[in-house]
């Protein structure tokens, strides 16, 4: 009898990471899912395990033993105000640099790791965004992503273990956090939203789409030692997000077709100008080399934005997960 394949998750007790583990688990495979602090799984495919400080080196080599593939979706996400580089560094970089050498020497067979679209360009970008986009990130965050998948691909060259690099856009889903969990909130409210004149268009990239990307990495000879974008099939509006969202409540979207110059100079007279900049300006990105792997989305935008907010609208129901 052919045993399970064994696949480690870092950052398990996060908003990717338990959608991800529920998902591998579901899917057949036996997973260690890693979180800092001690994390629980009512799974008996699930071994949860508390990492503690990755960027020691017996660490990662303690939480490597016995798997056959690594998904590193640990690390500090976003930018935030206040953070010095080196936290970024420590978090995003040195933990991947200890975490690709123990699965180098433990002959892992796969380490995926999981960057952003932002270790190429900033909150905005003029043109579409791919692959072949020379990177130039604008903050520590981009700067910190960029520098760990430069170390995965050197560390891993020429060695048994082979390795992924995945780019997201923003991702969304039920639980998410941040920004989108915000617009939806603000989306769930009863009154009308100014945002209808608004034309900047952004890629986006939900929750199932990321998943379906990472078992079809997993599984395709293609996919190995190569770094890819991962976004749904086309870029939204702030209105398109809204109507989405509120249609998958059975809600009218009610939207105003306020100036997009008065919405943009309300949000930077407040201290809101990376808003502002997200809301007026385009990020768009195409997976097209994914796409050349045989990969395709397994939903719309609309359809799952529609699905996340009906999700959230709903009552708690049990949680696989305690953390």
């Amino acid at each position: 009898m052919t045993a399970k394949p064994r696949i480690l998750v870092t950052g398990a007790s996060g908003f990717i990471g338990q959608h991800l583990v529920r998902r591998l688990s579901e899917s057949g495979y036996l997973v260690r899912a890693a979180a800092r602090q001690p994390v629980i799984f009512d799974d008996p495919n699930v071994e949860g395990i508390a990492l503690g400080d990755m960027s020691r080196a017996f660490a990662a080599e303690y939480v490597v033993r016995g798997v056959d593939a690594v998904i590193h979706a640990a690390g500090m996400a976003h930018a935030r105000p206040g953070i010095p580089d080196a936290a970024y560094t420590a978090i995003n970089v040195d933990a991947t640099r200890q975490l690709a050498k123990a699965a180098r020497a433990a002959r892992v067979k796969h380490f995926i790791l999981m960057s952003s679209v932002r270790a190429q360009v900033g909150v905005t970008h003029d043109g579409v965004v791919s692959e072949d986009t020379p990177a130039s990130p604008t903050d520590a965050y981009g700067r910190s992503k960029i520098a760990a998948e430069a170390i995965t691909a050197e560390l891993l060259a020429g060695s048994n273990t082979h390795w992924s690099v995945l780019r997201p856009v923003l991702v969304y889903g039920p639980g998410v956090k941040g920004n989108m969990a915000a617009l939806m909130r603000l989306a769930a409210s009863p009154y009308p939203l100014p945002f209808a004149a608004m034309k900047g268009r952004r890629s986006l990239l939900s929750i199932g789409n990321l998943l379906a990307t990472i078992e079809h990495v997993l599984r395709v000879e293609a996919a190995k030692d190569a770094t890819f974008i991962v976004a749904d099939s086309a870029p939204v509006t702030i209105a398109d997000i809204i109507r989405a969202l509120r249609k998958g409540r059975g809600r009218p979207s009610m939207l105003v077709p306020v100036p997009e110059a008065a919405i943009v100079a309300a949000l930077r007279k407040v201290g809101k100008a990376e808003i502002a900049d997200r809301l007026s300006g385009d990020l768009i990105a195409d997976a097209v080399r994914l796409r050349q792997t045989g990969w395709q989305p397994v939903e719309t935008t609309a359809e799952a934005l529609g699905s996340a907010a009906r999700k959230s609208a709903a009552p708690p129901g049990l949680d696989r997960t305690r953390h």
